[in-house]
């Protein structure tokens, strides 16, 4: 357990908390929409999933070794 915790950050805190509200406000308010999408937010944050998880928001780096040359710029007036 101790090391399921250990991963959690403020962020993954927030995203379990506002599901929470989320869920506790649709039940209030009857919406059982809201119900569901709260549990969706909550169970991201529990199972440390989300939009970038499978490396959807890395970009690639390049293995070009050239040395970029300097440009000279002219003023054109």
């Amino acid at each position: 357990m101790k090391n399921y915790l250990r991963t959690w950050n403020f962020m993954r805190v927030l995203r379990l908390a506002l599901g929470i509200f989320v869920i506790l406000q649709g039940i209030q308010a009857k919406e059982w929409l809201f119900v569901a999408m709260g549990g969706l937010f909550s169970l991201m944050p529990l199972l440390n999933i989300g939009c970038c998880r499978v490396s959807g928001c890395n970009t690639s780096v390049s293995k070009n070794n050239k040395k970029v040359e300097n440009t000279a710029y002219e003023e054109v007036c």
